[in-house]
C-alpha cells in the first residue's frame, strides 16, 4: 500500500509551506503547487528534511518500546521487536500559476490521473493594494475562491476514490468584513482589497459548508481552518498599507495598523496549526462542514456563511464563472 497522498496549494512558503511540513511529518507524500521552481525545490528539500526526521523518530521510539518489551519478558515482544516503521516518502513540486483557470484544469488533470487522493489543502490566497484583475475576474475573488473553488471541484473524483479522505480551504477572520451579496463578481463603490478580501474569503467558507453537505455520504469530508495571523510576505507588504481599508476606517489606521501588526506577528509554523489539525487530527474523523479555528479546535463559522440563500448565490456565480472562456 502507498503512501497517502496530499496536496498543498501555495505550499512553498508561509503557512502553506507549514501545513506541507505537518503532512509529511505525519506520513502524507505531499506535493507542494507554486509558480517559482526555486521556491519550490528549496521546499521539497526542508519538506523531505523533516520528514525524514520525523520518520527517524517513530523508528527510534519503535525500537524504545520493543526493547522494554523484550526487557519485560512482555507476550508479543518478539513481533513486537520486528515492527517496520515507514520511512518518509519524498515530497514534490508542481508548477501552476493559479491565477489562471485553464492552468487550475492542467494541474486538476495531472493530479486525477494519477489516482487516489487523500488530502487536499486549499491554501492559496490573497488580496491588492490596487485592483487587479485575473481572466477579466477580480484578482482576490479568483485568489480565494474560484481558483480553489475550481481546482476542488475538478478533483472529486480522485478524493472520493481516496476517501475516507478531506479538504481543507483556508479561511479568514476577514469574512467579517466582506459583502453577502454574490448577484455579481464585484459590488459596487471603490476598490478596498481586505475588503474584497473578506468577501472572497466569505464566498469559500459558504461554498465550503455547502460541498460538505453535498458530499455527505461519500466519505469526504470538507472542513474551513482558520490560522489567524501570521509573519507571512502578505502580512508584511500588504497589510502595512492604509488603502487596504474602507475611508471611514482610515481615520482608525494608527490603532488599526498596530492591531494588523500584532495579529500578524506569529510564525507561519505555528499558524499553520489549524490546517494540519484540519487535514489530520483522527479526532475529527468522520466530521465534515467545521471550522478549525487557530488553535486547532473548532469553531463556529460566520453566520453569514451558514445562510442558504448565500450558498445558492455563491454557487450560482461560481459555476457561471467557471463556465465562461478565460485566458
Amino acid at each position: 500500500m502507498g503512501a497517502r497522498r496530499a496536496v498543498v496549494t501555495a505550499g512553498t512558503g508561509g503557512i502553506g509551506l507549514g501545513t506541507a511540513v505537518g503532512l509529511a511529518r505525519a506520513g502524507f507524500a505531499v506535493t507542494v503547487v507554486g509558480r517559482d521552481a526555486g521556491r519550490g525545490a528549496a521546499a521539497v528539500e526542508r519538506i523531505d528534511a523533516e520528514a525524514q526526521a520525523a520518520a527517524a523518530a517513530r523508528e527510534a521510539a519503535a525500537a524504545r518500546e520493543a526493547a522494554a518489551a523484550r526487557a519485560v519478558g512482555a507476550a508479543g515482544a518478539g513481533a513486537a521487536a520486528g515492527v517496520e516503521v515507514p520511512g518518509a516518502p519524498s515530497a514534490r513540486f508542481l508548477r501552476a500559476d493559479l491565477t489562471s483557470l485553464a492552468r487550475v484544469r492542467e494541474l486538476a488533470g495531472v493530479l486525477v490521473d494519477e489516482g487516489p487522493l487523500d488530502v487536499l489543502v486549499n491554501n492559496v490566497g490573497g488580496f491588492f493594494v490596487e485592483r487587479r484583475e485575473f481572466g477579466g475576474v477580480e484578482g482576490a475573488f479568483v485568489l480565494n475562491h474560484l481558483s480553489p473553488y475550481l481546482l476542488t471541484e475538478l478533483l472529486l473524483p480522485a478524493l472520493v476514490a481516496g476517501a475516507p479522505s478531506r479538504v481543507v480551504n483556508v479561511t479568514s477572520a476577514a469574512v467579517a468584513l466582506g459583502g453577502r451579496r454574490f448577484d455579481g463578481v464585484e459590488p459596487g463603490g471603490g476598490y478596498y482589497g481586505f475588503h474584497r478580501y473578506g468577501r472572497a474569503k466569505l464566498a469559500n467558507l459558504a461554498y465550503s459548508l455547502d460541498l460538505a453537505k453535498r458530499l455527505d455520504g461519500t466519505g469526504v469530508a470538507v472542513l474551513a481552518a482558520d490560522p489567524g495571523g501570521a509573519s507571512t510576505d502578505l502580512s508584511g507588504r500588504t497589510m502595512a498599507d492604509p488603502r487596504i481599508v474602507h475611508p471611514a476606517l482610515r481615520a482608525l489606521w494608527p490603532v488599526l495598523g498596530r492591531v494588523f501588526a500584532r495579529s500578524t506577528s506569529g510564525s507561519a509554523e505555528a499558524a499553520a496549526r489549524s490546517t494540519v489539525v484540519a487535514a489530520t487530527d483522527p479526532g475529527l474523523a468522520g466530521r465534515t462542514g467545521i471550522v478549525v479555528g487557530a488553535r486547532g479546535r473548532v469553531a463556529r463559522p460566520a453566520r453569514a456563511a451558514t445562510r442558504p440563500e448565500v450558498a445558492a448565490a455563491v454557487r450560482a456565480l461560481s459555476e457561471r464563472l467557471v463556465s465562461e472562456p478565460r485566458d
